[in-house]
């Protein structure tokens, strides 16, 4: 029997892992809360069936006011599968807090600010937990910000949504899409115990420079330049969220340990990628 992957949460990073297992020839079964009509997705809270004869296992949900939800749901259930072998969860670099500008790396303790990211980090534990209690490997996988086709400074400059920010010292850590799901089957590749991993490109950059690269690739005009002084005003509560802390995030020892380097070390390779498969 090939190797039978369940993804719980299967949204637009975890969509492309489902792509490439496949390639491989694995099943997949992957769910949403609400599957659309026709959807080849489960529903969330009935895919316990599927989880008993898993040998992989992929979270992308996010977790809640009452806790990871597919914890709380399936915890029992994987705990028993006898065909487990892998736990893998989606996590954010956001849970290595507010550092002014200092580098962070995967030895880093965590260092949580935001809420949403204090409940990742409960999250990350419980599942780490689990695995060490029942002998499975289980990496958590810290995300920077996501772009890709769909989902690029290519849309949000087309859209008229963009604020062009002149934040020099505020260096954001990003990931292109389809590294997020090149390294997810690498970590799978070479799983062992439970290890933290960012996934992060090389290239932490102010999000002014992002978008001033879009526009020279893609010819959309730039709106004018604020400072985050002048901006703030206009941010909406995440947004402000995420300018209020500063941190470098490195993936030297994730490379390594994936033995995998980034397919787009920049936004400069990957907004190129982009642009050219999408003919903008």
């Amino acid at each position: 029997m090939p190797p039978h992957l369940v993804i719980l949460g299967q949204g637009y990073s975890a969509s492309t892992v489902a792509l490439l297992a496949q390639s491989r020839g694995w099943r997949v079964t992957g769910t949403r809360r609400q599957p659309e009509q026709g959807s080849p997705l489960l529903s969330f809270d009935k895919v316990g069936p599927e989880l008993q004869n898993a040998t992989h296992v992929l979270i992308s949900a996010p977790p809640e006011e009452s806790g990871d939800p597919a914890l709380n749901l399936y915890a029992s259930v994987l705990e028993d599968a006898p065909n487990l072998q892998w736990i893998g969860y989606y996590s954010t670099t956001g849970v290595y807090g507010d550092r002014n500008g200092a580098s962070v790396n995967e030895a880093t303790p965590v260092a949580p600010g935001q809420t949403r990211s204090q409940a990742r980090v409960k999250a990350e534990q419980g599942w780490q937990d689990l695995a060490r209690r029942t002998g499975r490997a289980c990496d958590i996988m810290r995300l920077g910000g996501i772009y890709g086709p769909g989902r690029s400074a290519f849309d949000t400059l087309r859209a008229g949504k963009a604020r062009l920010i002149d934040a020099s010292d505020h260096l954001f850590s990003r990931i292109h899409r389809d590294d997020i799901a090149g390294a997810t089957l690498a970590a799978i590749d070479t799983a062992h115990a439970c290890r933290i991993l960012n996934f992060v490109d090389d290239t932490p950059s102010p999000q002014a420079a992002v978008f001033e690269e879009a526009a020279r690739i893609s010819g959309y005009p730039l709106p004018p330049r604020l400072s985050l002084e002048t901006a703030w005003e206009g941010l909406s509560p995440m947004a402000r969220s995420f300018w209020s802390e500063r941190r470098v995030v490195e993936s030297h020892a994730t490379k390594l340990s994936l033995r995998r380097d980034w397919t787009y070390p920049s936004y400069r390779e990957g907004l190129a990628a982009i642009f050219k498969g999408e003919d903008l």
